[in-house]
């Protein structure tokens, strides 16, 4: 029976996540047409692409990164693909006052805000974890207390708009992988925030939504240097995983898994073969090249 149970239990997930993802309402680029969004981490990687995406749908954006020349740059293609408006602030999100900055710019240029796209994350290594403490409380700051302040600056403009927040995470915030110790931690740390928040405003009857993004390895700069010699599996096209972020943010899903079959399918193992996943987890890296 038990071994039926194991078999059975991840089957009617994959039956049920099928049913819910089938019946949803279809996505219409016409539903970020003249949206405020906020993008952050937008100067390169799936930042930039969802800035490029919400160019073409005519979305007001605001982007914000640490590089200002890239942001430049993005902002100037995004004015050309036919944003409704486009513009940056420059800034690094290790200062809080800077990342509350940012939400008062969206306020004062754009007149209020639809959608808070919360994207950045901190520069860390990718190896066994070297006992670094401080190191771990700097991307905590970044990865985390940074979205937090955000979220908390951005609540009275979303409350108003009835709008939506996207919290851009990983497979690493939902399973322990080894080699992003620092880095997980901190995406644990986002699922049981945003997690816990969202039953609060279900709670209190606040009509805000909150959209967690578990990602698996996409082809980003960032990644393919830190990882692509070491992991066995191809990495996704941030393109089209930008694109997927931002349709499940429209539409308000509690959750997105991309890609689906790499991501959701295999955390239905979590809780009835835990060790079974941890094996599976492992299998995935070449530890000769660590």
């Amino acid at each position: 029976m038990g071994r039926l149970q194991k078999i059975l239990i991840p089957f009617l997930g994959l039956v049920l996540a099928f049913w819910f993802y089938s019946a949803r309402e279809p996505f219409k680029p016409e539903m970020l047409k003249g949206k405020r969004v906020i993008v952050t981490g937008a100067s390169t990687g799936i930042g930039e692409e969802m800035a490029y995406h919400l160019a073409r749908m005519g979305s007001h954006i605001l982007i914000t990164a640490r590089t200002e020349s890239k942001l430049q740059k993005v902002v100037e293609r995004c004015r050309e693909l036919g944003a409704a408006s486009a513009q940056y602030i420059s800034g690094t999100m290790e200062d809080m006052a800077f990342a509350e900055h940012v939400v008062k710019q969206a306020q004062t240029s754009l007149g209020g805000l639809d959608m808070l796209i919360l994207n950045h994350v901190g520069t860390s290594y990718f190896g066994y974890f070297d006992g670094d403490v401080g190191h771990v409380r700097k991307l905590l700051e970044i990865n985390f207390l940074s979205y937090v302040a955000m979220t908390v600056s951005a609540l009275p403009m979303l409350k108003e708009s009835e709008g939506s927040i996207v919290v851009v995470s990983s497979m690493a915030g939902k399973v322990g992988f080894p080699f992003t110790v620092p880095y997980s931690a901190t995406k644990f740390a986002l699922d049981g925030f945003f997690s816990s928040l969202r039953q609060e405003f279900h709670i209190q009857n606040i009509n805000v939504s909150i959209t967690l993004c578990i990602l698996g390895f996409i082809d980003t700069d960032r990644a393919l240097r830190a990882a692509a010699d070491v992991l066995l599996v191809p990495p996704a096209p941030r393109a089209e995983c930008a694109l997927e972020i931002l349709k499940g943010g429209a539409l308000r899903r509690r959750e997105l898994y991309y890609r689906y079959g790499s991501t959701r399918l295999p955390l239905l193992l979590r809780d009835c073969a835990a060790e079974l996943l941890d094996r599976l987890v492992r299998s995935r890296y070449r530890l000769d090249r660590i």
